[in-house]
């Protein structure tokens, strides 16, 4: 019995002991990473969503049998790749292109909710992107939707942005909706 208690004891330094601490996480400081001082940027430009014409930029892609009834465009999904100019008027210069989706999700205002990343094709945001994820109250004068993050320059982003409509056709949809976007950033 001495010897049966005595092997209990010693069973569990027979196992081998090969087991590694596996970890998925580390602390790191930002200047491992290369990020120095966070800035505060402020960008203003222009959103042309076209839906009309040979060339649009905002295509429906999807709508549930209600939408054809709805005054409010509920259940509407739409695919676009805007260009952000400098100035309302289209062929002012491009600096960018929103690229998402929005989609209609109020049944009681024309109301988005909008996934959309602001792909900057010049200057020093040139191949930086921004994300913005939110709810877009179309008939507010001014929307608030949050930036969530971004790439390049943008890397670890957070911000917001306001939208206003700067013109919108009621018998195209074509729209001009002007932009300006607050966003901390390191880059």
């Amino acid at each position: 019995m001495e010897s049966t208690f005595f092997m209990i004891l010693l069973f569990p330094l027979l196992i081998p002991v090969t087991a590694k601490s596996e970890t998925f996480s580390t602390r790191l400081s930002p200047l491992e990473l290369g990020l120095k001082r966070e800035k505060l940027t402020h960008l203003h430009f222009y959103f042309h969503d076209i839906v009309t014409g040979p060339n649009p930029t905002a295509v429906r892609v999807a709508e549930a049998a209600v939408t054809n009834k709805s005054s409010t465009l509920f259940g509407l999904v739409a695919v676009i790749d805007d260009p952000l100019t400098v100035s309302p008027e289209i062929n002012s210069t491009v600096v960018g292109r929103a690229q998402g989706i929005y989609a209609g999700a109020s049944q009681s205002e024309i109301a988005f909710s909008m996934v959309i990343n602001f792909a900057f094709t010049v200057g020093r945001f040139k191949g930086s992107n921004l994300s913005l994820l939110g709810r877009n109250a179309v008939g507010s004068g001014v929307r608030e939707m949050p930036i969530v993050g971004g790439s390049g320059v943008f890397r670890f982003a957070r911000g917001y942005a306001r939208a206003k409509t700067y013109t919108a056709d009621p018998k195209t949809g074509d729209a001009i909706v002007e932009y300006n976007v607050y966003v901390f950033h390191y880059g």
